[in-house]
């Protein structure tokens, strides 16, 4: 096994609050779990991110550094955050400068397989599964579609 670099996945660096649920194999390392937190299997949750209460985070996600998750929401199977709008051109490459951060306001749900880049996302809101979030969103409501769009009003 000449030149590889082996790496397990693994809880890091942690601070967890009360009442926390987490399936492995998941991998976090240097982030906020508040209480009543669920983290499902196959999840990575990178350092410099908050997760708030009460929130539940299904299998498969991928929370990105700079991310910051506000109380009772639904992070969908798949979900994956991006704090790398590849401004150069193409990958930061380890150039952190270049990185934005992501934040989500509380009661916030995000359907299966979306893909959440560099945005805040206010309170009460509910994102499609599949959805592509290009923009912030900054008013309550249901929207879906690749860029995603409001398509209605909450009930």
């Amino acid at each position: 096994m000449n030149d590889v670099s082996l790496k397990s996945v693994g809880i890091v660096d942690v601070e967890f609050g009360a009442g926390v649920t987490v399936v492995e194999p998941s991998n976090l390392y240097g982030c906020t779990i508040a209480d009543g937190v669920f983290v499902g299997p196959f999840v990575e949750i990178q350092k410099d991110v908050s997760v708030g209460a009460r929130t539940r985070v299904q299998s498969h996600a991928f929370i990105c550094e700079k991310t910051y998750i506000g109380e009772n929401c639904f992070i969908g199977h798949g979900v994956v955050f991006i704090n790398d709008r590849f401004a150069t051109g193409g990958p930061a490459r380890g150039n952190q400068a270049l990185w934005q951060e992501t934040r989500i306001g509380s009661n916030v749900s995000i359907g299966s397989n979306a893909t959440i880049l560099p945005v805040s996302i206010c309170d009460d809101v509910v994102i499609g599964a599949g959805a592509v979030v290009t923009r912030s969103i900054t008013e309550p409501g249901i929207y879906a579609g690749n860029p995603a769009r409001k398509i209605r009003a909450l009930a």
